[in-house]
């Protein structure tokens, strides 16, 4: 039978379908107090984090290319479905199904439509949109898999609800304010994004990869070293870092990890020695570490879907800042990424997908500001033009790939040798999906040329949030020839080196709640934007606004 308050143990979070295999998936849950929790019958005991319950069951034995569907029991009850449910069950799809492989993704959602401001003026909800769409149709429109690309939470912009809890349990005058301060306030967080019914039932369908950007932690976390001189340094910094990512490792993180991964994971696997233990002290020394000492912890990982192949970068955590030697990976990171696109063209595969939350390839005036301001950061260190550089660069936020010349090249030339038959035979398409810029748009790498790969950069951001007026000017005149002629200008006075690497816009920009899809068959490859409105009496609409080629 379903379960009933105070009868017996709740489910708080999830079920979320997290990674999918021919034969495997794993599927996450939060519950109100230690419990088993079995799923197909396959059984996990809750660990506990600071007071809070946990499981991650592993579903091993499934049969490649099926469908089979599942229920939650804590304790032996059902609680998944919920009862009376609207939704078709749930259902763990395995790869291996013919056809193509369809791919949802994007970034930045700020809580969920219930718990907003209405006065924020926020768009429709496109995660929230594409959930009611997808549930209306046959499973086998379904999408196979989701691709979430940071800014899952927002740690320093709350709802008011999340700003009245916070000030019941301290003083919001004291700093960090009305922002998420320690691992408790995170809780809340998870809570408010991931609970509403649409999305709740589309995470435990479809099989979803993660990875953070700043706002999970801070705004414009790890910049720059002078950010970091002054942030960390404060006197609540430590319980902040420490519960922004010890958060990210259970609700994020755990479920990234194949069962093989997680056989290795020396930190899971003391966990589950120890499940009667509360993990929250390993678990902050565990973040701590990774902050002092980012290479202690590997964030990035690998997703295998047949002839696709997904490599999430770690694009926030384990950058080196010294102004001489700025790289948004260190060289051991790089390397790991290189070694995983060498094992996707060796593997044979026809879509090689690099995940990283910041874009590669923005607007050409954007490039070349971020490529000017580091050029005067580094040559002026410590001078007062480098100091008004650094102001420049943490206001306005000049802090992606271009910001980081050595790393922006370095990619270049992994996705040219790859695009070139170099690392072996060359795949239909190399794509850089991305988010954080708060709108969506597609371009294409350009030169040099005698490529045999499409190389793409797709970026789609946000799910569900706004764009001030600001960033939507600087966006769209970005990609015009007199502002790229103006930058151009400023980049050859400062004597800031030309990029090698040259690009179009092939649509874009769009503004407004996105959410983006890739629609891969055998070598084909389209890309689809969804978009959100509203009409004037305030219903929602999500509509399709672009279908365009890749292969």
């Amino acid at each position: 039978m379903p379960e009933t308050a105070g009868t017996g143990p709740l489910l708080l979070l999830g079920p979320l379908l997290r990674h999918v295999d021919p034969v495997s998936a794993t599927l996450w849950v939060e519950t109100d107090r230690s419990c088993e929790v079995e799923v197909l019958g396959r059984r996990a005991r809750t660990f506990c984090v600071n007071g809070h319950h946990y499981a991650l069951v592993v579903v091993e034995g499934l049969e490649p290319g099926t469908s089979t569907p599942y229920e939650v029991h804590l304790d032996g009850r059902q609680v998944w479905p919920q009862p009376h449910s609207a939704f078709p069950p749930s259902r763990i799809r395995t790869a291996g199904r013919p056809g193509p492989f369809r791919l949802a993704f994007g970034s930045c959602r700020y809580a969920t439509p219930t718990t907003v401001d209405v006065r924020d003026g926020i768009p429709p909800d496109a995660l929230d949109s594409y959930a009611r769409q997808a549930c209306a149709l046959p499973e086998d429109q379904w999408p196979d898999a989701l691709v979430l690309l940071g800014d899952q939470v927002y740690a320093d912009e709350v709802t008011p609800a999340t700003r009245e809890w916070m000030a019941a349990r301290r003083d919001l005058d004291q700093p960090p304010g009305a922002q998420a301060a320690d691992f408790e306030e995170y809780t809340r967080l998870y809570m408010e994004s991931w609970s509403d019914p649409q999305v709740r039932w589309l995470l435990s369908n479809v099989p979803s990869s993660m990875v953070f950007d700043d706002h999970e932690m801070i705004d414009d976390w790890n910049t720059s070293a002078a950010w970091r001189a002054e942030t960390t340094t404060t006197d609540w910094w430590r319980r902040r870092i420490s519960g922004g990512l010890v958060s990210y490792w259970v609700y994020q993180h755990l479920g990234n990890l194949s069962p093989n991964e997680l056989a290795q994971n020396e930190t899971w696997q003391a966990i589950q020695a120890r499940v009667t233990d509360d993990a929250g002290p390993m678990l902050d020394a565990m973040a701590l570490a990774a902050d002092r000492e980012p290479q202690t912890v590997r964030w990035s990982y690998v997703r295998h879907w047949g002839r696709t192949r997904l490599i999430m970068v770690d694009s926030r955590a384990g950058r080196v800042l010294e102004e001489g030697d700025r790289k948004i990976l260190d060289d051991d990171e790089f390397g790991w990424v290189e070694a995983a696109v060498q094992n996707a063209v060796t593997d044979g595969v026809d879509h090689v997908l690099i995940g990283t939350s910041l874009p590669w390839l923005l607007p050409h005036s954007v490039h070349d500001l971020e490529r000017w301001n580091e050029t005067l950061s580094v040559r002026h260190h410590g001078k007062p033009l480098g100091r008004l550089a650094e102001k420049l660069r943490q206001a306005a936020d000049l802090e992606h790939w271009a910001a980081f010349g050595q790393s922006f090249d370095r990619l270049g030339r992994l996705m040219v040798s790859l695009g070139r038959g170099e690392l072996g035979t060359a795949p239909a398409t190399a794509m850089v999906l991305s988010g954080d810029v708060h709108h969506a748009y597609a371009a294409e790498l350009v030169n040099p040329g005698g490529l045999d790969t499409r190389v793409h950069q797709l970026t789609v951001s946000p799910l569900h949030n706004s764009a001030p007026h600001a960033i939507e000017i600087g966006f769209k005149v970005g990609w015009s020839r007199w502002a790229r002629a103006l930058t151009g200008g400023l980049r050859a006075l400062a004597r800031v080196e030309r990029s090698p690497y040259e690009w179009r816009k092939q649509s874009g920009p769009y503004f407004g709640n996105e959410l983006g899809e890739l629609l891969l068959d055998g070598s084909d490859a389209r890309f689809l934007l969804w978009a959100t409105s509203r009409d004037d009496d305030g219903t929602p609409h999500f509509t399709q606004v672009l279908d365009t080629r890749l292969s």
